[in-house]
Parts: C-alpha cells; sequence; structure tokens
C-alpha cells in the first residue's frame, strides 16, 4: 500500500546511492531515490510529509470487532507471505496430535462412531445408502477440486460418473454398485496424484473386501493429496513472491497501519535508541552540552539493527517491523551465545595449558565438538548451565590428559586442573574478562559485516581470538545479513519517515509540504 496514495519504490531503487556526506540535509537526501534528490530540507521537517510512522504519539482510535478481526487477517497474510519468501524449508504437514491428547482421543472417537455406522447401514438387509452417499457427494467434491482448472474432460467424466441424483435413485432401487464405484476414484486419485503418493494408490487398488476400510483409506490419501497440492501452490507462490514479495509484504503493512496508525510505536522507540546510542558515543569529551553529532541514517539503522544480536527478549518488545523474523532472530542470538560460549572455552583452555596443546588443530576441534554438545540446549528452560560447565571441564581434563600422555607430556596436576575448572565455571559470571572481549570482538564482526554487507569481510578480518567459530560466525553472519537486508527492502519506507521525524522534530513544519514521498526509501546497504 502506498504512502501518501503513492506506491513506495522498493528499497533497492536507492542501492546505488553514495555514502553519508557531510550536511544534514544531503544525509537524508541519500534516503530517497533519484526523483527526490530536488527535495530541500523542507520536506523533512514537514509534519505533514507523511500520514504514518511519525515517532510521536497517535491519539487513541476506538477500532470495531469487525476491524479488529481484519486487521488480525492482514497481519496473517503478512506473516504467511513472509516466511513463504524466507523459508525455503516452509512446508505444510499433516497434523498429528499425541496418542494421550483428549482432542486425539475425541476425534479417534467420533471417526470410529461414524465409520461403524456406515458399516451397520451397509450391512442392513437391504442395505442403506444414506450416509454412503454423503460419503461419495464429499469425494466428489474433493475430486474436483484437485484437478487443474483447465482438465474439463476429467471434470465432466467425474459429474457424470459420481451423478449423487443418479446414486440415489440407484439407492432406491437397490442397484448400488459401491465396488465399482470405489475402483472408480482410486483409478481417478492415480491420475491427479503427485508421484510420491503412488505407493499409496496402489495399496488401494489390492481392493480390500472391508468396504468401509477402503474407504475409510481413500479419505486418508485424499487428505494427503489436498497437502500435497497446498505444498505445490506454496512453492509456485514462493517463485513470486520472491520476486514480488517485499513490494507485497509493505502494500499489506501499510494497510495495517491505516487501520492501527500505532503500529509503529515500538520500531519507533527501537530507531530512537539507536539514535541516543550514537550520540551519546560521539558527542566529544567536555562537550555535552554542544550540538549533537549529524548522524546518516545508514549508521542509524544498522546500529539499530546490531541491537537485536543481544536484544533481551524477555523484556523488551520487539518492533513491529520485525516481528516476522523473531524467531530467526532468536534463533541467530542464541546460536550465536553458544558459538560464544564455546570460543571462551577455548580461549581458557589454550591460554591456561598454554604450549603442549598450542598448534593442535585436531585437538582443538574434538575439545570444540565436545563442548558443543555439552551446551546443545543451553537456552532450555530447564537447562542447567553451571552443571553443564562443570560436565565440560571434566570432560576437557580428561581429554587432554589422554592427549598430554600420548605425546609423553605430564598430565595435569590435580592444582591446575581445579584452576581450570574455576575459570571454565566463572564465564557465567557478570562482567567475566573473556565473556566482555570474546562477546566486543563478535560485535566488531558483526558491525564490520552489516556495514559493509557488500564485500563480504575476509578471512583475515576476523577478530582475533575468534579464528575457532570462524565457520559458525560466517554462517550466522550470513543469515543475519540476509534478514536485515529484505527487512530494509521492505519497510525503508517506514524507517526514512521515523529516521527523519527524530531528527527534525524540533524544526518548524514547512509551509507547503511535499505530497509526494512515493520513493523514499532505506537501501539494503
Amino acid at each position: 500500500m502506498p504512502l501518501n496514495d503513492e506506491r513506495p519504490a522498493s528499497a533497492s531503487s536507492g542501492e546505488d546511492q553514495g555514502s553519508d556526506v557531510e550536511s544534514s540535509s544531503e544525509r537524508y537526501d541519500s534516503m530517497t531515490s533519484t526523483s527526490d534528490l530536488e527535495c530541500s530540507r523542507e520536506s523533512f521537517t514537514s509534519d505533514g510529509s507523511s500520514k504514518h510512522c511519525t515517532p510521536s504519539s497517535s491519539p487513541p482510535i476506538v477500532l470495531t470487532l469487525d476491524e479488529v478481526m481484519e486487521a488480525a487477517n492482514d497481519l496473517f497474510n503478512l506473516r504467511l507471505a513472509h516466511e513463504i519468501s524466507v523459508n525455503s524449508n516452509f512446508h505444510l504437514e499433516q497434523p498429528s496430535l499425541p496418542q494421550n491428547c483428549i482432542w486425539n482421543t475425541v476425534k479417534n472417537t467420533l471417526h470410529k462412531t461414524y465409520w461403524n455406522r456406515l458399516e451397520s447401514e451397509l450391512n442392513d438387509d437391504p442395505p442403506e445408502y444414506g450416509h454412503a452417499i454423503l460419503l461419495l457427494e464429499d469425494i466428489r467434491e474433493i475430486l474436483l477440486s484437485l484437478i487443474n482448472p483447465g482438465a474439463n474432460r476429467m471434470r465432466t467424466q467425474i459429474m457424470e460418473v459420481l451423478d449423487i441424483d443418479l446414486i440415489r435413485q440407484q439407492a432406491d432401487n437397490n442397484a448400488v454398485d459401491i465396488q465399482k464405484l470405489a475402483s472408480y476414484i482410486i483409478t481417478t486419485m492415480g491420475k491427479i496424484c503427485a508421484p510420491i503418493r503412488d505407493g499409496d494408490i496402489e495399496k488401494l487398488r489390492e481392493n480390500p473386501d472391508n468396504i468401509v476400510t477402503l474407504f475409510r483409506e481413500i479419505f486418508r490419501v485424499l487428505d494427503l493429496m489436498n497437502i500435497d497440492m497446498a505444498n505445490n501452490s506454496i512453492e509456485i507462490l514462493r517463485i513470486v513472491l520472491q520476486r514480488e514479495g517485499a513490494v507485497y509484504e509493505r502494500e499489506k503493512f501499510q494497510i495495517i497501519l491505516d487501520k492501527t496508525p500505532n503500529a509503529l510505536m515500538h520500531t519507533t522507540s527501537w530507531i530512537k535508541s539507536a539514535v541516543e546510542e550514537l550520540q551519546s558515543a560521539t558527542v566529544p569529551k567536555g562537550q555535552e552540552n554542544g550540538q549533537p553529532a549529524v548522524l546518516g541514517p545508514f549508521q542509524i539503522l544498522n546500529t539499530a539493527y546490531l541491537r537485536m544480536l543481544t536484544w533481551d527478549y524477555s523484556k523488551d518488545t520487539v518492533p513491529e517491523t520485525l516481528m516476522t523474523d523473531e524467531m530467526r532472530l532468536r534463533e541467530i542470538q542464541q546460536q550465536l551465545q553458544q558459538c560464544q560460549m564455546v570460543n571462551e572455552v577455548l580461549l581458557i583452555v589454550h591460554s591456561t595449558i598454554g604450549g603442549p596443546v598450542q598448534g593442535l588443530p585436531f585437538l582443538s576441534n574434538r575439545l570444540k565438538r565436545m563442548t558443543s554438545v555439552l551446551l546443545d540446549g543451553m537456552h532450555s528452560p530447564n537447562f542447567n548451565l553451571e552443571e553443564a560447565l562443570e560436565g565440560v571441564s571434566a570432560k576437557i581434563c580428561c581429554e587432554l590428559n589422554k592427549s598430554l600422555t600420548e605425546r609423553d607430556y605430564p598430565a595435569l596436576t590435580p592444582a591446575l586442573q581445579d584452576i581450570l575448572r574455576g575459570q571454565i565455571c566463572s564465564i557465567t559470571q557478570k562482567d567475566n574478562s573473556i565473556c566482555t572481549l570474546v562477546e566486543d570482538r563478535v560485535q566488531q564482526y558483526f558491525k564490520a559485516l552489516i556495514f559493509d554487507s557488500k564485500s563480504r569481510v575476509e578471512s583475515e578480518q576476523i577478530p582475533a581470538g575468534l579464528t575457532a567459530i570462524k565457520p559458525e560466525l560466517a554462517l550466522l553472519g550470513a543469515k543475519f545479513i540476509s534478514l536485515v537486508n529484505y527487512n530494509k527492502t521492505v519497510y525503508g519506507p517506514f524507517y526514512a519517515d521515523i529516521i527523519r521525524k527524530l531528527m527534525f522534530s524540533n524544526n518548524p513544519p514547512a509551509a507547503n509540504p511535499p505530497q509526494d514521498t512515493a520513493h523514499e526509501s532505506v537501501p539494503s546497504s
């Protein structure tokens, strides 16, 4: 949905723009496309330059239930489209419930009752076909929904063979051939199913004597075919979304923003915190009361994204523009924290033991794998980190003694083992010097990535002391930068508007606010 009744350009429209320059107006002009570079500073100071994304608080708006439900539906569509776009493994699976779950018990009871009723009717003399006809009608509708829109000949044939009115007439005269109808249904399923279901179709063709069991299996396979069709549609949709997804998501978010104008409250707070962090870091000593440093939009936004690596999800609300990626960001953060802890353990080992373990990549890799395994799941609620580190230190001491004795070195003394164990267990303490060192250097690595994502950080640029986790850092860095760049592409115009208002909120509004902010965006790098 466009801003100010115009379609915002994709963030990629600003990818070729230059870096931040000296004057503040030129810095913020870099957030717009070429057609906007002629705008004056007033275009950034006007309160009316954009209908939305204002950092100031919005008046409360009363929404009806229908509006709330419609907004929820828009949010669901936005999340679904985003998941399909960024998650190549996203697909539907047949739902499964635990065996002892009450819902599973209720479902099985109802299904058993239905199929028992059907079997009882067909075994009557003469047979009753009421439930069987309803079942055939359901199967016909499912088959029609599974065939391609252009398969008119097959559609006509299904309607003719499974003519419910004709079947009712046959039932009245006790002339329904259920086996023949079931055979036709199985043949039709074989023609339209995915290759992965060929085995299931063959089992149906074995034609068990119990017709109720056969129809029960037919419905099971039809359910699987429905899921196959949905997943095929997802794959087709993914191709479209990867090309047009950013525009679609931006339009959907604009619709949500139209209905709930305060939907960028947490995003504004997130960006504002980054601005304050940068301003406090760039004020020269002794000039705290002077003019604040002039910040560039890329600098602000990239600093805000870096904060997500250390975000406290238990206390702070995720910015609205990042909610679709919250689980992915959490996963990156947790994997990064585990990598950091593994690296800290290895640094302690090498600094404590010294020469006898230096230059032994096989030993380092073995200690790394062993520590990673023992720390796996460290973010789960029931995980005891102190106990796990005790186990890590004991295993490492055992492994080191084995390696040392094999190379004719003396084993670790009990005193040295106690020192090693104490240092490893102390990494859970706040302000631990080794932890602070590793965390700072990891931040340096990601800062270099995010501020210069086009040219990949070379191997020699890995900060000293992080060599042991270099492959993991590269993988997590690629995931993080991919999320950041896609997010910038989708929400660039909204970020531009927020940053502009934050930086120029004290300036008077322009006499004639511009009406065209269609191309405002924050490029993806």
